[in-house]
């Protein structure tokens, strides 16, 4: 039985910046296809063939941008423990239990200085699940690990997870 959720946050990737990288591309594409495919002009002095540049253009031009769309990083503190879910990484919840988390504090950190960007990401603080800004909940762990949220509610976070584990 999983527990009653008393925290809940879902983070999407809704940067402009991001966003007007991920369309630029796209269009850069569509650009290449429509000049090489419909105009008949090849693009460069090594022009792909037109499978493979319409290929480039689904998994890229179209790929990407539905992806970013759909990603999101859902937590959830609940009475029974920590869950998480980096949508579509992750089919399912991951659990942490209370008793296995040691410290719990909220935290200011860069994300490309220290994890190296956004996202599931690996650095000298340990493991970071981000999706933007710079606040987040630090947790270490009774076996020395440390795991870090990105939150934009990051107190409230960091107060439900000590509410579980009782502090």
């Amino acid at each position: 039985m999983e527990g009653i959720v008393i925290f809940r946050e879902v983070q999407r990737f809704r940067q402009t910046w991001i966003w007007v990288i991920l369309l630029s591309i796209t269009a850069l594409m569509l650009y290449f296809l429509i000049k090489q495919v419909a105009l008949g002009e090849p693009v460069g002095n090594n022009p792909a063939t037109d499978w493979l540049l319409i290929i480039l253009v689904i998994a890229f031009g179209l790929g990407f941008p539905i992806l970013f769309y759909f990603l999101n990083l859902t937590v959830e503190a609940r009475t029974d423990g920590l869950y998480y879910r980096y949508c579509p990484f992750h089919l399912s919840f991951k659990k942490i239990t209370y008793d296995s988390i040691s410290k719990c504090e909220v935290r200011s950190y860069s994300a490309l200085k220290e994890y190296g960007g956004w996202g599931i990401r690996y650095g000298g603080h340990g493991k970071a699940y981000n999706v933007s800004g710079n606040q987040g909940v630090q947790l270490e762990f009774v076996n020395g690990g440390k795991l870090l949220f990105g939150s934009k509610r990051a107190e409230e976070l960091a107060q439900a997870i000590q509410s579980g584990m009782g502090k």
